[in-house]
């Protein structure tokens, strides 16, 4: 590869970080840098790290997810990057306190008056009373319409009854 005066100048200027430094090795498009060891509390990226860059480590958080770098895109010079995305190489990295993060726009708030209504305190004078049952009555029935309409039907079935057997006797005899 031939490189023009100027780009072989610049080629040999650029520096190669010096100490623990990472190199973006896993995902096929780079890593994102974020202004803290958080995708979700440290709002979004502020720069990218294709996939070959390097860049001096400079510790990591204390669970060991994220890699503190110096990122001169930021504003105080460094950035974070996850740890599955690079590989760190030339030494152990120091434990790093993570930056504070963003207040939010809004916090929380109580309805006092809302929480006030679902804080039952048990007091004295709510002891449980005893209500008593109101009276058994025991109802009586005089049911004359039934025993004439059970009547009826008795009598209906016992005709059938009496023509079934008279069916049968004659079936019996014509029989032999």
């Amino acid at each position: 590869m031939l490189f023009s005066p100027n780009q072989a100048e610049a080629y040999q200027g650029a520096s190669t970080p010096s100490g623990v430094i990472i190199t973006v090795g896993n995902p096929p498009d780079g890593t994102n840098v974020r202004s803290g060891p958080n995708s979700v509390h440290y709002g979004p990226p502020i720069g990218h790290l294709n996939t070959g860059d390097t860049a001096r480590a400079l510790g990591k958080s204390p669970g060991g997810d994220w890699v503190q770098i110096e990122f001169p895109a930021s504003a105080n010079g460094k950035g974070w990057v996850y740890s599955t995305n690079v590989v760190v190489s030339g030494g152990e990295l120091p434990i790093v306190e993570p930056p504070p993060t963003a207040t939010p726009a809004v916090t929380a708030t109580y309805d006092l008056t809302l929480a006030a209504a679902f804080d039952i305190q048990p007091t004295q004078t709510r002891l449980p009373t005893f209500t008593p049952p109101p009276p058994l009555s025991v109802p009586t029935f005089t049911d004359q319409a039934h025993v004439r309409s059970s009547s009826i039907f008795g009598i209906f079935i016992i005709g059938l009854g009496l023509i079934g057997g008279i069916g049968l006797l004659v079936s019996y005899i014509l029989r032999k």
